[in-house]
C-alpha cells in the first residue's frame, strides 16, 4: 500500500522568535539612548551660548555705553572707565581699600575688558571652554570678594541687602562655566569638534 505525502504544510503551533524582537528592543533602546545624549549635548550647547552672550553683552555695553549698565556717552570708547564705577564703590569685604585703588588703573580695565571679550567670544563659539571656565571662575571669585556677600552691613554700617552668605550668582556662574567645560558643550552648536582636531589642542589638551 503506498502512502501519500500531503502536499498542504502543517499551520502547527510556533514559537514567538525572540531573536528578531530581542534585537528590535536593543535598537530601540540604543536609539532612545541616543536621543537622550543628543537632547543633553543640546541644552548644555544653549547653556553655553547664553552664557557667552552674558559676557559678550557686558563687554559691548561697558564699550560703547548703550545705556544699560553703562550709561550712554560715558563707554570705554568715549573715554570711561570700565572698572571705575564697579571697582570704585566697593564698600565692603576684606579686598575694599585694594579694589578702590585698582579702580580706573588701565591696566585692570584692559585685563577686564580682554577677559569679557575672550571669554565670551570662547563660550559663543564653544572653543577653549578650559581656558574660558578657569579665566571665568578667576573673575566670578574677584567679584564675589568685590561685593562680599557674607556681610550684612557694609562699611559704613548700612544695610548691604545681601540675600545669601555665600550662593550668589557669581557662584552660580562660575560652576556653570566649568561644567561646560568638563562635558565638551562646544561639540553642539559650536566649533569644539574641529578645535580639539588642531594639532596644538592635540599636543596641550589644557587649550580644549
Amino acid at each position: 500500500m503506498a502512502v501519500h505525502q500531503s502536499t498542504h504544510r502543517s499551520s502547527g503551533f510556533r514559537l514567538p522568535s525572540f531573536r528578531r524582537n530581542g534585537a528590535n528592543s536593543v535598537t530601540g533602546a540604543a536609539s532612545s539612548q541616543a536621543g537622550v545624549l543628543n537632547a543633553r549635548a543640546y541644552v548644555f550647547a544653549s547653556a553655553r551660548v547664553l552664557m557667552g552672550f552674558v559676557f559678550l553683552w557686558a563687554f559691548l555695553d561697558k564699550t560703547f555705553g548703550f545705556g544699560y549698565a553703562t550709561a550712554s556717552g560715558k563707554g570705554w570708547v568715549d573715554g570711561g572707565s570700565p572698572t571705575e564705577g564697579f571697582l570704585g564703590h566697593v564698600a565692603v569685604g576684606p579686598m575694599e581699600s585694594t579694589f578702590q585703588s585698582w579702580a580706573g588703573a588701565a591696566w585692570a580695565d584692559w585685563l577686564f575688558m580682554l577677559g569679557l571679550l575672550g571669554i565670551g567670544l570662547a563660550l559663543t563659539a564653544g572653543v577653549a571652554l578650559r581656558l574660558a571656565a578657569v579665566a571665568g571662575s578667576v573673575m566670578m571669585a574677584f567679584m564675589w570678594v568685590a561685593e562680599w556677600p557674607p556681610a550684612k552691613h557694609l562699611s559704613d554700617g548700612s544695610a548691604s541687602m545681601s540675600t545669601n552668605p555665600f550662593a550668589d550668582y557669581h557662584v552660580v556662574y562660575a560652576v556653570v562655566l566649568i561644567a561646560l567645560a568638563v562635558v565638551s558643550a562646544g561639540n553642539a552648536l559650536g566649533l569644539g569638534r574641529w578645535w580639539a582636531r588642531l594639532p596644538v589642542v592635540r599636543d596641550h589638551t589644557w587649550l580644549r
